[in-house]
């Protein structure tokens, strides 16, 4: 295959970088394929089924015919499912026309900042943050201004820490709460101190990625930044989807509401790039937001009863310090404890990223290291499979921390 002739990409396209998740995962596929005995714990994807009652529903809507292009903003359907479930579970007022459908919380994302960043704006982004974030503000011209939090306030960011990174080029401020990857939550007292910060900067508007919204533990009470401070409601678009609650992460069926001139700004863009989601697809979201809502909690309660097991199995493997999240279905430990240490092969662990490399090597776990993350020394897992499996891998993982020398 020949070379690209020199200049030949986009400026815009050397500013990013690929997924690291995805990268993470596609080498477990390739060790998998080559005979090894893996465990990828990369991925972000429940391990349940899509509810058969929303299965039922695309099908019903390819045998009815209801397989033609559709408005660029989501059928009208939908978007009445998503004002009616944000009023719903959320107390927020949006009519069906300040709704948007797209495919998955990335397309949001970038449909968001392509409409609104100019060259020089800046966004501000908590870390660890989910690792499209800085890449998705980068691509459209911005500046990602990437603030730490630390274990010790449970990866959230303070009310002082977004005082300091806000300036006159603000545009965005990005939450995502529950987090990937750290699975913290923010309480109602946490959001109303932070929308306090924000009521005295006017010019900064607010992302809220709330697409784990309904996998919270131990009786977590989730709200979202607009519930808790109306005020901000004209300058906050509401992000959320149907891939982690409901499985449905293969449809790729992201939404969001607010401003209405705003939602028209994305719609503009779409109808210039993907046009409308797979019309399937969106019948099945109306299913999702519509049906039975029950196996939710239940499918919470797994999840929850699968952290306690990796945090307490983590908790126990040599340098490495796991923090118990109160959400989502990651785990964020430090493995602090292991750098500087050598393995069996006679490599010294540098980084997290020599620890996630040494770990697939050594013991055939899949993991993602934490600077793709934006906060080291750490690293992500995912529990969203079996107790089986996750015993197995955390078994796997005190050995290899167990023989670091």
């Amino acid at each position: 295959m020949s070379a690209l002739p020199p200049g030949f990409l986009s400026d815009a396209v050397k500013r990013i970088k690929p997924s690291a998740t995805i990268a993470a995962t596609q080498k477990a596929r390739d060790l998998k394929a080559a005979g090894r005995n893996v465990i990828a714990l990369a991925a972000g994807e429940p391990d349940f089924d899509t509810p058969d009652n929303i299965k039922d529903a695309a099908i019903k809507a390819i045998r009815e015919g209801k397989t033609k292009y559709e408005p660029v903003e989501g059928i009208p359907e939908l978007r009445k499912a998503i004002s009616d479930k944000f009023k719903r579970e959320n107390g927020l007022d949006y009519k069906p026309s300040q709704t948007f459908v797209t495919a998955g919380g990335k397309a949001i994302l970038f449909n968001a900042f392509a409409a609104t960043v100019n060259p020089g704006d800046e966004v501000i982004i908590p870390a660890p943050y989910w690792v499209s974030y800085p890449d998705i503000v980068a691509f459209c011209g911005g500046t990602p201004v990437c603030v730490e939090t630390t274990a010790e306030s449970g990866f959230r960011m303070t009310p002082e820490q977004l005082e300091a990174a806000i300036t006159p080029k603000t545009k965005w401020f990005l939450i995502n709460a529950p987090s990937n990857p750290s699975g913290a939550c923010y309480t109602r007292e946490h959001l109303q101190a932070l929308a306090d910060v924000l009521l005295r900067h006017p010019h900064v508007w607010i992302i809220t990625d709330d697409m784990y919204e309904h996998l919270v533990f131990d009786d977590f009470e989730f709200t979202t930044i607009a519930q808790v401070e109306p005020k901000l409601y004209d300058r906050t678009l509401t992000m959320n989807g149907v891939s982690k609650a409901y499985a449905m992460t293969g449809w790729r069926i992201g939404y969001c509401a607010g401003p209405e001139p705003l939602i028209k700004a994305m719609a503009v863009l779409q109808s210039q790039s993907v046009s409308n989601i797979a019309s399937m697809n969106q019948w099945a979201a109306v299913e999702a937001l519509n049906g039975p809502q029950d196996f939710i909690k239940t499918r919470a309660k797994a999840f929850q009863e699968r952290r306690d097991l990796v945090v307490s199995m983590l908790n126990q493997a040599n340098g490495i310090s796991c923090p118990k999240p109160e959400g989502a279905f990651y785990v964020y430990p430090s493995c602090a404890g292991t750098i500087g240490k050598t393995t069996p092969s006679g490599k010294v662990i540098q980084s997290d990223e020599d620890f996630a490399v040494e770990l697939i090597e050594a013991e055939g776990v899949s993991v993602v290291h934490g600077a793709a993350f934006g906060l080291s020394p750490f690293f992500r897992i995912s529990y969203a499979t079996s107790t089986e499996v996750l015993e197995d891998a955390c078994t796997r993982i005190q050995r290899f921390c167990g023989s670091l020398k």
